[in-house]
């Protein structure tokens, strides 16, 4: 019996996943575990797998098209089956598109029934085919859909509809200048690029974001990584320098307990456990996955979340919930890897401060007695919300990363 492929629903929030690649087409023979297709929410990227073996019947969505969650993308069966009934809007068996909210039993004619007006805008009519956050995107661009052939499956119009439709034209063009004088390519940007370019304009634009600087001794913790290397040959952990400053992080966290909270406009609400955003660069994008309740964690068990937290980051399997800013109280982000001497990093809002990781240098320093010498240090990077955190306690909290690097005495 033919069986539908559903787009799954990744977290209560998600509404509609972007198909970006299709690595099966129709009529291919698949066993079960087989990748089917990769999709993107607004905050991770996944893969699909087929759940039996079977010959791809038929295929109702193309790479770049926005679908509801919880809707059939595919069917999979044996030669010979009819596929169609599982198509959307065919019948009892094809499922409709999904809205929030509704158990999926709503028909595709009167979908916009219901959803809803955004303050100031006309109703469109209820015939009208357009995704969720299409229509939303229209209202910002001052673009009426009702204009607009939409290139989405049965007509429907999708968010690269409306922006299209919203691009003025000559855009990327010099004035007074030809076409053809210049060559450039244009890429779409993907959901994670969207989401990241929205939520970092927003932070700076809608935070008063202020950044102290510091550095740190770091003797001791390079001394405990020579020990690390030495255990790692006999099978040990490979516990980073990263994961120490995280350690000694989550140790300045619970002596200035103000720092770990979030900013909520008219109110500061603090945590009194610690989770930790750790920002990951991956192929798709920065992703800041929150490791939570890392208080009670040794530093084993400490780099140990935060390694698989990275590798479901950049594998794409992620729990999107973990993504979301409000998972995290504070986050870190690291860039010494890279040899960045000093930065400024972005807030991740509603938390109230960042720290960002930096290099580690030599620089000349008093070693007692007369001696000068040079001594590595790292340094300490970190952004508040001057609207949470004076500089005063700021500066004390960054003093006291400082410490707690400068008199690290953890045994592995």
């Amino acid at each position: 019996m033919a069986t539908p492929v559903i787009m799954p629903r990744q977290g209560q929030s998600v509404e509609t996943c972007i198909i970006t690649q299709w690595t099966k087409k129709k009529g291919d023979a698949v066993r079960t575990g087989d990748i089917l297709f990769s999709y993107e929410t607004d905050k991770a990227s996944f893969d699909v797998e087929a759940q039996e073996d079977g010959i791809l019947l038929d295929i109702f969505y193309n790479d770049g098209d926005e679908v509801p969650v919880l809707t059939n993308v595919a069917v999979i069966g044996k030669a010979g089956e009819d596929a169609g009934v599982f198509r959307v809007g065919s019948g009892s068996r094809g499922n409709p598109m999904w809205l929030p909210g509704s158990s999926g039993q709503q028909s595709n004619d009167n979908i916009h029934d219901k959803t809803g007006q955004p303050h100031g805008v006309a109703p469109t009519p209820p015939r009208l085919r357009i995704s969720p956050r299409a229509k939303c995107m229209a209202v910002k661009l001052g673009v009426n859909p009702e204009n607009i052939s939409g290139s989405g499956p049965n007509g429907r119009i999708i968010v690269r509809d409306i922006e299209t439709a919203g691009q003025p034209q000559g855009v990327g063009q010099p004035h007074g200048v030809a076409p053809t004088d210049f060559e450039y390519t244009d890429k779409k940007l993907s959901n994670i690029r969207k989401i990241i370019a929205r939520t970092m304009h927003e932070s700076i634009s809608t935070s008063a974001q202020l950044t102290h600087h510091m550095s740190a001794d770091v003797r001791k913790l390079l001394a405990l990584r020579n020990q690390v290397k030495a255990e790692m040959e006999k099978g040990g952990p490979n516990i980073t320098l990263n994961d120490m400053i995280c350690f000694a992080v989550i140790r300045a966290l619970e002596k200035s307990p103000e720092i770990n909270s979030h900013f909520l406009g008219e109110s500061i609400r603090t945590f009194k456990k610690i989770h930790l955003g750790l920002a990951v660069d991956t192929p798709r994008g920065l992703m800041v996955p929150a490791v939570q309740n890392v208080g009670e964690l040794s530093l084993k068990g400490l780099s140990g979340r935060l390694r698989d937290a990275a590798e479901q980051c950049r594998k794409g399997n992620i729990n999107p919930e973990l993504l979301a800013s409000t998972a995290a109280t504070f986050t870190v982000s690291n860039l010494g890897s890279y040899g960045v001497e000093i930065f400024t990093p972005i807030i991740n809002l509603p938390q109230v401060a960042i720290l960002g990781v930096n290099t580690i240098i030599h620089r000349p320093a008093d070693l007692g007695n007369g001696v000068f010498g040079f001594i590595p240090v790292i340094g300490l990077s970190l952004t508040y919300d001057h609207r949470a955190v004076d500089g005063g306690p700021a500066t004390l909290f960054l003093k006291e990363i400082k410490n707690q690097v400068e008199n690290f005495e953890v045994r592995i």
